[in-house]
C-alpha cells in the first residue's frame, strides 16, 4: 500500500496512475524566490524555534489526534512533516470523543538547555507542556503546567539568568475575558508557576481580540509579539518592554492594507543564523482553513515592521540557506510500511478497532458502530482525515470494502461543518454507490442519502460463519477551488461522476478535511471493513 489514503477524486479526462512524489503544491519557484502561502494547509498559530540552520515549527490542532504536528525546514520555505508530540488528549473521558475546537489551541514551540518545549492553552483543562531531545520522536508525556480555565496561547521565555517567565492569553468564552495579555513567573524547568499572574497589556477598544501572545528577548527589550482585531480582518502588533512585566509600549507591525491578504497575523519571529529576520503567520482562507505565510522583517526603525513597509508580500525572495531542497508535505499515502503517513489524524483519540495497518500493505478502516440517535458523522470519532495542502488537488483511492450485513458502507469524505462523501453501501447482495451530504451537521441537522448505482459483488465467502462480500473500486474526489467532485471506477481508467459538485466547508476552528470513512447501523454480525490500498494525489 502507499502512504495517504482519503480523497478521492474525480474528474471528466482519464487517469494515469499518479507519482506519489508529485508536488501538488509548492511555493518555491525554483528561481530564488518565493510565493505565499509557503503552506497551502491548514496550520493555524503557527510557531517555530530555530536550531542553527533547521527551523522546527508546531500549530494548533484543536481535537485531532495525533496532534501537535512537527515540520522542518531548511529554509522557512520548504516544509515537511516529521512527527507528532501529542499521540493522546487527557483525560480520555472526553477525548475519547470528538471535542470540536477544544483542544491544543496555539503551541509554542522553543529549544532550551538542549531539549525542545512546547506549551499549549487547552481552555477547558489549564496550560500544558511537553519535551522532548529529538522534535521527530521521543515526546514526554504532558505536564499540567497551571490548571484552570480560560488560560489559552501559552509562551515561555527563558532569560538570560536561567529565570522562566510565560505569557498566555485569555479566552472570554471560558474566562468571561479577553483582550487581555498576562505574565507570570513559572519554575526554572518551566513546569509549575511560581507566583501568580499579572496583566501587562489590554488591547480594550483600539486593540480588541488582542491574543496568540510569543515572547522574545532582543537587546535588552522583553517582546511580546501579539495578533488583535480577530482572525478574519486583524493586524499584527509588536510590544517592548525592558521588564518582563512591562510596562510595554506597542505599535502595528502588520496589516492587510492594499493587498488582498487578510488577518495577517499570529506566528513566530525567526532570526536566521545569517542575521536575517522573518515571520512565519496565517492568513484565513475560509474552507482551506489558516495557511502559512511568510513575510521579512525590517528593523531599521527599531521596531519590526513585517512584509512590505506593513503590508504582507504575495512574492518575495527567498531567505538564506544553504539548502536548495524543493520539497512538499506529502499528501498521497502507499501504506506499504505499516503504519499510517504523518498528515493522517482522526476526530478523536484512537481506538484499534478504528482501524489498523495489514501485513498486505493496506490500511483497515473497521465499520463502526453509529448510535441509535445518528443525525450525521459531525459526532463520529472514527473518520481519518488529513489537510487539503492545495487549492485544486486529484485524489485516487484504490479500495476494498468487504460487508458481513446490509447497512455497513465505507467510503470518502470532506468533512466539516457541512459534508460529502462517496458511500459504498451494502444491500441485500449488492453494493449501492451513494452520496451523503449534511448541511449543517455542527447545528445537528441530518444527512441525506441518495443511490446512484447498484453493482454486483467483485467476490463472495462460502464459509457458513459471518460470511462477506467484497467490491473493488477506484475512488475519486477531485477539488477546484473548494469545489468537490466525486466519482468511481471499477477499472482505476473509466470514471463515473456521481452526484453534484459540493461546496467545501470549515469544522471548527480547522479547515475541511479529506479522507476515509467505515460505519454501520444496529450491528447484528461482524464488522465489515474498508481496505485502502493507497491513496494518490495530484494537481
Amino acid at each position: 500500500m502507499k502512504q495517504q489514503l482519503l480523497p478521492f477524486i474525480l474528474c471528466v479526462t482519464l487517469f494515469s496512475f499518479y507519482d506519489v512524489e508529485a508536488q501538488v503544491y509548492s511555493p518555491d519557484n525554483g528561481d530564488g524566490t518565493y510565493t505565499n502561502p509557503v503552506l497551502y494547509a491548514d496550520y493555524s498559530d503557527p510557531d517555530v524555534c530555530t536550531v542553527d540552520e533547521d527551523y522546527y515549527m508546531t500549530a494548533s490542532s484543536f481535537n485531532c489526534i495525533p496532534g501537535l504536528p512537527i515540520l522542518h525546514s531548511k529554509d522557512l520555505v520548504n516544509w515537511q512533516i516529521i512527527g507528532h508530540a501529542l499521540l493522546e488528549q487527557e483525560p480520555k473521558t472526553v477525548y475519547d470523543k470528538s471535542q470540536h475546537g477544544k483542544g491544543v489551541w496555539a503551541p509554542a514551540i522553543r529549544h532550551h538547555n538542549g531539549e525542545f518545549y512546547i506549551y499549549w492553552g487547552d481552555p477547558d483543562q489549564g496550560i500544558f507542556m511537553v519535551k522532548s531531545k529529538n522534535p521527530a520522536s521521543g515526546w514526554s508525556a504532558p505536564v499540567c503546567v497551571i490548571a484552570g480555565e480560560g488560560m489559552i496561547d501559552p509562551c515561555p521565555l527563558w532569560d538570560d539568568d536561567g529565570r522562566c517567565y510565560l505569557v498566555n492569553g485569555w479566552a472570554a468564552s471560558r474566562a468571561g475575558l479577553n483582550s487581555v495579555l498576562t505574565v507570570r513567573e513559572l519554575s526554572a524547568d518551566g513546569t509549575s508557576a511560581i507566583n501568580p499572574p499579572r496583566i501587562v497589556f489590554d488591547g480594550g477598544q483600539e486593540n480588541h481580540t488582542a491574543e496568540g501572545p510569543k515572547f522574545y528577548k532582543r537587546n535588552g527589550y522583553y517582546w511580546i509579539m501579539c495578533p488583535a482585531g480577530g482572525v478574519e480582518m486583524g493586524w499584527q502588533l509588536a510590544m517592548r518592554s525592558k521588564s518582563p512585566y512591562g510596562p510595554y509600549e506597542w505599535k502595528r507591525v502588520m496589516w492587510q492594507g492594499n493587498t488582498t491578504i487578510n488577518g495577517p497575523h499570529q506566528g513566530a519571529w525567526i532570526h536566521t543564523k545569517y542575521g536575517e529576520d522573518w515571520f512565519l503567520h496565517f492568513n484565513d482562507k475560509g474552507a482551506y482553513g489558516r495557511v502559512v505565510y511568510l513575510q521579512p522583517i525590517d528593523w531599521t526603525t527599531g521596531w519590526p515592521l513585517m512584509g512590505n513597509c506593513g503590508e504582507p508580500y504575495a512574492e518575495y525572495r527567498k531567505p538564506k540557506s544553504s539548502s536548495s531542497v524543493i520539497i512538499t508535505p506529502l499528501m498521497s499515502d502507499e501504506f506499504n510500511d505499516g503504519q499510517l503517513g504523518l498528515q493522517w489524524q482522526w476526530h478523536a483519540n484512537y481506538h484499534q478497532l478504528y482501524g489498523m495497518p495489514t501485513a498486505d500493505g493496506t490500511f483497515r478502516l473497521y465499520t463502526y458502530d453509529l448510535p441509535e440517535d445518528f443525525n450525521s458523522l459531525w459526532d463520529v470519532p472514527n473518520l481519518l482525515l488529513q489537510k487539503p495542502a492545495a487549492p485544486c488537488f486529484t485524489a485516487t483511492a484504490k479500495v476494498r470494502f468487504a460487508s458481513k450485513e446490509d447497512g455497513q458502507y465505507g467510503g470518502v469524505v470532506m468533512m466539516g461543518r457541512d459534508y460529502s462523501m462517496l458511500a459504498i453501501m451494502r444491500e441485500g447482495e449488492k453494493f449501492l454507490i451513494q452520496r451523503h451530504t449534511c448541511i449543517g451537521a455542527d447545528e445537528g441537522k441530518k444527512e441525506t442519502r441518495q443511490a446512484y448505482a447498484a453493482l454486483p459483488p467483485s467476490a463472495c465467502d462460502t464459509i457458513p460463519y459471518s460470511p462477506a462480500i467484497y467490491i473493488d473500486l477506484y475512488l475519486r474526489l477531485v477539488v477546484r477551488d473548494g469545489l468537490c467532485r466525486f466519482a468511481y471506477s471499477l477499472d482505476g481508467s473509466n470514471f463515473k461522476e456521481v452526484g453534484t459538485p459540493f461546496t467545501m466547508r470549515q469544522g471548527k476552528w480547522i479547515g475541511a478535511k479529506f479522507g476515509f470513512v467505515a460505519e454501520c447501523r444496529k450491528r447484528k454480525a461482524n464488522r465489515g471493513w474498508l481496505d485502502v490500498d493507497w491513496i494518490r494525489v495530484e494537481s
